[in-house]
């Protein structure tokens, strides 16, 4: 007996109900593999940093094996980890704040007073993050050894501050862009200078904003190491330089290389991990729109 024309439209939901429930499982398991994939690496880190250097060389790889924190022991002994640490929390903490404060007016100056050469100004400044390092390592370093800057941190804060500043200005400029003109213009109208208006409504409204760019500022700038084993040796050097000190002309010590490695990121992981909900919002609604 042929279907009734009420089981046919029934009958055709079900199917489209299936498909939209396939396609939602196979989207959520493809998310989950890309997630997988891309934490590995650092679940193999952590892993490796438990083993013992032929643990660690095993072939193939071993996943059942005894913990053991002898590499966590000998890194602690041989450097002096928390000085490492200080450097990284003061070179990146300062040069977010400083990236903050020369940001945030460039940004406002684009956004709410913009010339017929803004647009131009902007696609330069972005166009400076694709510049390789290397390519202005010498005077950099020529600048930094004649001003007796060499091997300190307010050599790394500034350069820090430098490459970080194009992409936090189109950031910021990005969520003032987003603020409706009348709120400034009410500002305005009540009597508010460029200083009150910036104060008392933009950061309030862009505060979201602007903590996610703080906060990729930070994070660029505690995992950079071009600049930091460049300029630095030992006074000043952040926990990135420890993490190649570690590297010999005899090879590379792989469990002791994970377990410094782990040490290295873990601040910047947990804090990373905290705010996240932050970090994308930002990066979603701030660098990519």
């Amino acid at each position: 007996m042929s279907p009734t024309s009420s089981q046919k439209p029934s009958s055709t939901r079900r199917t489209r109900r299936t498909r939209r429930q396939l396609a939602r499982t196979l989207r959520a398991l493809a998310a989950w593999a890309v997630g997988l994939a891309m934490f590995f690496p650092i679940a193999w880190m952590l892993l490796t940093s438990f083993k013992t250097e032929l643990e660690a060389f095993s072939t193939p790889p071993r996943f059942a094996f005894e913990p053991t924190l002898e590499n966590y022991r000998q890194i602690l002994e041989r450097a002096n980890y928390l000085h490492y640490a200080f450097n990284s929390i003061v070179t990146a903490g300062g040069a977010t704040l400083l990236g903050m404060l020369v940001a945030v007016p460039a940004a406002y100056a684009f956004a709410f007073h913009p010339t017929a050469r803004t647009r131009s100004t902007l696609l330069w400044m972005l166009s400076t993050k694709m510049l390789p390092g290397v390519g202005v390592l010498v005077p950099i370093y020529l600048l930094a050894r004649d001003t007796n800057l060499l091997d300190s941190r307010t050599a790394l804060i500034l350069v820090f501050t430098l490459v970080n500043l194009p992409i936090m200005v189109w950031m910021i400029y990005t969520y003032f862009r987003d603020v409706p003109a009348d709120i400034v213009e009410a500002a305005k109208m009540d009597g508010a200078g460029t200083w009150e208006t910036l104060r008392d409504v933009l950061l309030p409204v862009c505060r979201g904003g602007l903590a996610s760019t703080a906060l990729l500022c930070l994070i660029l700038s505690w995992n950079e190491s071009f600049w930091s084993l460049n300029l630095t040796t030992s006074h000043a050097a952040p926990l990135s330089a420890l993490v190649a000190s570690f590297s010999s002309p005899e090879g590379l010590f792989w469990a002791k290389l994970s377990a410094v490695s782990t040490l290295a990121c873990a601040p910047i992981l947990v804090l990373g991990w905290l705010s996240q909900r932050q970090l994308v919002r930002g990066l979603t609604f701030g660098a990519v729109k």
